[in-house]
């Protein structure tokens, strides 16, 4: 009964960190913003995802073993190619941490990497040839 996600939202821990890294380092756009929540907007064209920045005062970092919810939320890229010169983007991008570069997921042929970007979700970036 439902026709795909609307859209997904994300608490980061850095706003402003958040959103240039989502488009200056993956292209995305924002499409508007709420500066008294505060959150923004962006979309790569295809999907949208809302940042929300935390304002608690006792922050707690994600632990993907240990939190019920988000574990990570994945990205697509066209080729092979793409994906190669995505992570060489981001690899070094500042608040970015790698937990593993391009490789084969399981047995393959889908291919991925997993990072942090600087607000604290966990990213897949994939390229899935089937």
């Amino acid at each position: 009964m439902t026709q795909g996600i609307d859209h997904l939202g994300l608490t980061v821990s850095d706003l402003s960190a958040s959103l240039a890294f989502f488009t200056d380092a993956l292209g995305w756009e924002k499409f508007g913003e709420n500066p008294d929540y505060p959150a923004a907007y962006i979309t790569d064209g295809y999907g949208k995802i809302t940042l929300w920045q935390r304002t608690g005062d006792r922050p707690q970092d994600f632990d993907r073993h240990n939190n019920l919810g988000l574990h990570h939320a994945a990205l697509k890229v066209a080729n092979a190619a793409e994906l190669a010169e995505l992570y060489a983007r981001v690899e070094n991008w500042p608040g970015v941490t790698v937990e593993f570069s391009p490789e084969l997921s399981g047995k393959g042929p889908k291919e991925h990497f997993i990072i942090r970007e600087p607000g604290g979700t966990r990213l897949e970036i994939s390229y899935d040839p089937r």
